[in-house]
């Protein structure tokens, strides 16, 4: 693993704090997490972004339509 040096404001680092020890777990597993989840987030709405000209070409011009369509 690597590190890396962010800084957070003084609220933030009291969140994650309290998070950590709500959780029992370490505050830097806490942001790793955060951080995974977010980088996740990102992929799925650029992969959003890039598929969805394709979709409304064939109709699909909410998520009302995909649920229909595999229903």
């Amino acid at each position: 693993m690597s590190n890396l040096t962010v800084r957070i404001p003084e609220a933030l680092r009291k969140e994650i704090e309290r998070l950590s020890k709500q959780q029992k777990r370490p505050a830097s597993e806490v942001v790793r997490d955060s951080l995974r989840r977010y980088v996740a987030a990102e992929k799925f709405q650029a992969l959003r972004r890039k598929t969805l000209p394709f979709a409304e070409a064939q109709g699909f011009l909410a998520d009302e339509d995909v649920f229909e369509a595999i229903s």
